[in-house]
């Protein structure tokens, strides 16, 4: 394999959405956008929030694959900030993060939803942590689901699918 054309990998991921492959796929409920835009006319939106820059690789490649768009954040301030700017359809959140971790955004965000400063979406947690009580901590925090790593492609798939609609597999 020649390596001289390999790209270069990124030096630094920005918080901005990354354009997938499929136009028109959408999510479930057309909702107009500020824009007056139906949500049923755009690719779903995900939130990464993952401080690990091979994790974020990895989760950033599975989601442009599965036809999405993807915003990253490197911790749960980045991921308060970013749902404030433009709220997400998904937000898949990392457990252990420096600053603010996974479990408190998580609070944080669902106690802005109580209060109508968000729209409802789903939090998926993302960790290595599998044990029942990790699992508890996710639910308690206000996370949907509970996701282990390694990322399996498949398993990331059958879980985005229940929350989102996603475009057709090739």
């Amino acid at each position: 394999m020649d390596k001289s054309r390999l790209p270069e990998p990124a030096q630094t991921l920005v918080p901005f959405w990354l354009n997938a492959t499929t136009e028109g796929a959408g999510v479930d409920a057309p909702e107009p956008d500020d824009d007056g835009s139906a949500k049923s006319q755009r690719q779903a939106q995900v939130l990464l929030v993952e401080d690990n820059h091979i994790n974020q690789v990895v989760a950033l490649e599975f989601l442009a694959l599965m036809g999405v768009q993807a915003r990253l954040a490197k911790n749960g301030l980045e991921a308060l900030s970013a749902c404030a700017e433009t709220a997400p359809d998904l937000v898949l959140m990392d457990i252990q993060m420096p600053g603010m971790d996974g479990l408190e955004c998580a609070r944080r965000i669902r106690a802005q939803q109580r209060e109508g400063k968000l729209p409802n979406f789903p939090i998926l947690a993302l960790t290595a942590h599998a044990l029942d009580a990790d699992v508890a901590a996710s639910l308690e925090a206000g996370m949907d689901e509970h996701l282990t790593k390694p990322l399996d492609f498949v398993a990331l798939r059958t879980r985005l699918q229940r929350w989102l609609k996603l475009p057709m597999a090739n």
